[in-house]
This record gives C-alpha cells, sequence and structure tokens, in this order.
C-alpha cells in the first residue's frame, strides 16, 4: 500500500477513536483488555446515572417530607444523600481511571438512568410514597450494581468490584432500613 494511502487510513483511524464520546485513552495497560475497560465503564456509567438520580430524589425527599415522620425522615434522608453524594465522586473516577469519560450532564443521566422520576405532576408523595420510592430506587441500584459487578469480575477489574461490591452493601442496607419503615 503506497505510503499516503497508509497514513490517511491511519489518520482515518485515530480521528475515528477521538470521536468515541467516551473513550479517551487507547494507549492505557493496566492489565484489563481495552474491550473489557469499555464494557466495565459502560457498567458503570449505567451504575452512575442511577445512583446519581437516587441522590437527587433523595435529597428532594429531605427538602419536601412532611408528616408525623417529619423528623426521622428528614434526619435518614440527609445521611443518606450526604453519604451518596461523596460515593459519586469514586464512581466517576474509576470510570476515568479506565480511560473513558464519566456521564455528567442531566441528559446522560436521564438516558442512562434505571430510575425513573415518579410524579411527574409536579406532586410530591406523601411520606410514605417517599419511602416506597427510595426502596424502588436503592432496589434498582442493587441490581444495576449486580450486572456492572459480574462485567467488572468477568474482566478481572479488582478495583471495579471492590467499589460495587461496597455501593450494593450500601444500598441493600438502605433498601432494608427504608422498608422497615413500612411494615
Amino acid at each position: 500500500m503506497p505510503k499516503h494511502k497508509q497514513k490517511s487510513k491511519t489518520a482515518s483511524k485515530a480521528k475515528h477513536k477521538s470521536m468515541s464520546p467516551s473513550f479517551t485513552s487507547p494507549d492505557i495497560d493496566i492489565g484489563i483488555s481495552t474491550s473489557d475497560r469499555k464494557k466495565i465503564a459502560q457498567g458503570l456509567s449505567r451504575f452512575l446515572a442511577d445512583a446519581y438520580t437516587l441522590y437527587l430524589k433523595t435529597h428532594n425527599f429531605h427538602w419536601n417530607v412532611t408528616g408525623t415522620m417529619f423528623n426521622s425522615l428528614h434526619t435518614m434522608f440527609e445521611t443518606q444523600y450526604t453519604e451518596q453524594w461523596q460515593a459519586l465522586d469514586d464512581i466517576a473516577e474509576r470510570i476515568r481511571a479506565l480511560g473513558f469519560v464519566a456521564p455528567g450532564s442531566y441528559s446522560d443521566f436521564v438516558r442512562l438512568s434505571s430510575i425513573r422520576e415518579d410524579g411527574q405532576d409536579g406532586g410530591l408523595p406523601d411520606w410514605k410514597g417517599m419511602v416506597q420510592q427510595l426502596v424502588s430506587g436503592n432496589e434498582i441500584l442493587c441490581r444495576t450494581a449486580r450486572e456492572a459487578l459480574k462485567v467488572a469480575d468477568n474482566g478481572g477489574d479488582d478495583p471495579s468490584v471492590d467499589l460495587l461490591t461496597t455501593r450494593l452493601q450500601t444500598h441493600e442496607k438502605y433498601a432494608w432500613m427504608l422498608r422497615s419503615l413500612l411494615e
């Protein structure tokens, strides 16, 4: 093949890789293949979107809870959203360490998240409805974590497995605590 065609083909290939919105570092060699890193980053991105959506919902309910359970739920929601906020950074930084761009816009989160907004009409549920939504959100996050954890484990990504295991334990505990309020 003529030299000018090789350059053109190489330049085209490089341009295609740079146009990929999530791929940032093709030359990473951390012992995990590029293909596996991409799959893991995709799973972590979905998890980050679910985690951020649940964080927003928990924070919203903290601001707006009323009724007989106000004091205890206001405090519980604050404890949970504060912990969730701190975890978001670890998730995003893991995606970056794998060589991909972490999603960070509302449109990204809406597109990637399994957690949907309830009450689109602008109304808020009562405290029981809030708790039910947060139970559901934490359970969804557990399922998303389990899916991403399998991919990370299959790819030999122990740091992502560790991160997801920790988050899974946290959200199982949150779901249990919230669920117990409804019994």
